[in-house]
C-alpha cells in the first residue's frame, strides 16, 4: 500500500536541458549493492521486446570513487554528479549510513534537480539524504521500518508513516526497504507508460505488478537503538512486557508521567508513528505469534494479546494484514516444511510422496486437503523480512490501486 497525493505536481516543468526518459541513479560507497540494483535493472535494461518502453540511464558517483559496496566489491560509475542536470528522474537507492550526513555537493544536486521539475526518488535508507537535502520537509514519506523512527525524529518536518511501501507525493518518492523498492520503481513505469508496460515489466522480472498492504506484517519487536536512551523507553519496554494485559495510550502517558497531547507528540517524535497505532500494531504482531506457535482458539488469543474482545481482534487483524485470525493459522501451517504432523506419518508409516504427505498433513489437522493453499513465496508471520510477498492481500474494499492512497499521512 502506498500513498499517492500530489498528482498536480507530476506536471511540473522541466528544465530545457533534461529529459523525463533519462533516469540518473545516484551512487555512494557503502550502499548495499542489492537496493543499488533495482533501479539500474528496472531502468537500465532495454525489453522493448516485451512491450516496455525504454529508459536512458545514468548511473552517476555521488563522491569520489571508487565505490565499494556489499562484500567489499568495488565500482566505479561512468558519470558524476553533473550529469544529473540532464535527468527528468533521480534516484538514491540506498544510503551508507542513517547517522552521517551525505556529501554536500550530492544534496546540492539534488536540490537543484528538484527546482528544475526533476522528479525525485528515494528507495529504502535513501529517503535519509532527500530529508537532508529539504525536499521531504511538510511532506509525507516512509523508509525502512527499523529506521522510520529515527528518520523521524532527525527530521521531524517530515511526516514518516513507517507503515506504507512506498509513498508518491508527485514529484518526490520514497520507499521502504529492498523489495519495497521493486514496487516503486514499478509504480513510476505504471505512471509514465501505463498498466500494460509495468505489467510487463514484472513479468520479466519474475515479480506481481502490484503489492497490497503495507509493512505492519513485517514489523517486529526492533527499535533503534538511539531510543535506548530516552525517557519514553522504560514506558515503551513496559508496554511490550504487558501486552497481555487491557491498557490504553492514557496509560502508557500516565506511566510517563506525561499529558496525553505531550506524550503523543514526543512518542510520534520517537517512534514514527501515533502510540494508538503503534500499541494496536504490536497487539496484532504478538497474536500472530501466538496463532504461529500455540493451539489457543482465537477468543483465547484475543485475550492474550489485551484485545477487548475477539471481535477487537479480527477487527485489527484482517485491517493490518488482510486476512482473519483462523484463516492466517492455516495459511501458516500450510506453509510450514516438514511439518510435526507430517513428520509424524512419516515416522509411522516410513517416506511417502509429497502429495501425500501434503494429504496426511491436511487430514492431521482436520483440514480437506483441497484447502491447502499453495506456496505463494512468503511465509506470512515472518517478522523484521523484507522479502517479496505475492500472496498478500489488503481488504479496504477502496476502488484505488493497491500502493495508493487517497488521503495524505502524517
Amino acid at each position: 500500500m502506498s500513498h499517492d497525493s500530489a498528482a498536480p505536481e507530476t506536471s511540473r516543468k522541466l528544465s530545457g536541458r533534461r529529459r523525463r526518459e533519462i533516469v540518473a541513479v545516484l551512487l555512494f560507497s557503502g550502499g548495499p549493492i542489492f537496493e543499488s540494483s533495482i533501479p539500474l535493472s528496472v531502468f537500465g535494461v532495454d525489453r522493448q521486446d516485451a512491450g516496455v518502453p525504454r529508459y536512458r540511464l545514468l548511473v552517476c558517483a555521488g563522491e569520489d570513487g571508487p565505490l565499494r559496496t556489499t562484500g567489499g566489491l568495488e565500482l566505479t560509475a561512468p558519470y558524476g554528479l553533473e550529469a544529473i542536470a540532464r535527468a527528468g528522474t533521480v534516484v538514491v537507492p540506498a544510503w551508507r549510513s542513517i547517522t552521517a550526513p551525505p556529501p554536500q555537493n550530492a544534496l546540492d544536486a539534488l536540490r537543484r534537480a528538484h527546482e528544475e521539475g526533476a522528479r525525485i526518488v528515494g528507495l529504502c535508507t535513501g529517503a535519509f539524504v532527500l530529508a537532508a537535502a529539504g525536499l521531504l520537509d511538510g511532506r509525507p514519506a516512509t523508509t525502512h521500518w527499523m529506521y522510520a523512527p529515527t528518520l523521524a525524529k532527525r527530521y521531524p518536518s517530515v511526516h514518516v508513516d513507517p507503515r506504507e511501501l512506498f509513498v508518491d507525493d508527485g514529484d518526490v518518492l520514497t520507499s521502504a526497504g529492498t523489495a519495497a523498492g521493486i514496487d516503486l520503481c514499478l509504480h513510476i513505469v505504471r505512471s509514465d507508460h501505463g498498466t500494460e508496460a509495468a505489467g510487463a515489466l514484472a513479468r520479466r522480472l519474475v515479480v506481481p505488478p502490484r503489492r497490497s498492504g503495507g509493512q505492519e506484517r513485517y514489523l517486529d519487536r526492533s527499535l533503534p537503538e538511539e531510543i535506548g536512551a530516552d525517557p519514553l523507553a522504560e514506558v515503551v519496554s513496559w508496554a511490550l512486557e504487558h501486552l497481555h494485559e487491557q491498557f490504553d495510550v492514557e496509560t502508557l502517558a500516565a506511566r510517563a508521567y506525561m499529558s496525553r497531547r505531550t506524550f503523543d507528540r514526543r512518542f510520534r517524535s520517537l517512534t514514527g508513528s501515533a502510540p494508538l497505532q503503534w500499541l494496536i500494531t504490536q497487539r496484532v504482531l504478538q497474536a500472530q505469534r501466538l496463532l504461529e506457535t500455540s493451539d489457543y482458539s482465537v477468543d483465547e488469543v484475543a485475550g492474550r494479546c489485551g484485545f477487548r474482545s475477539p471481535v477487537a481482534l479480527r477487527g485489527h487483524f484482517r485491517r493490518q494484514l488482510g486476512s482473519s485470525p483462523a484463516a492466517y493459522r492455516a495459511a501458516y501451517r500450510a506453509r510450514r516444511p516438514a511439518s510435526q504432523s507430517e513428520r509424524a506419518v512419516e515416522v509411522a508409516d516410513g517416506p511417502i510422496p509429497a502429495q501425500s504427505r501434503r494429504t496426511a498433513a491436511a487430514a492431521a489437522q482436520g483440514q480437506p486437503s483441497a484447502s491447502l493453499p499453495a506456496d505463494r513465496g512468503t511465509e506470512p508471520g515472518k517478522p523484521g523480512s523484507d522479502a517479496y510477498a505475492p500472496g498478500a492481500s489488503g481488504t479496504s474494499g477502496r476502488s484505488t490501486l493497491p500502493g495508493q492512497r487517497e488521503r495524505p499521512v502524517g
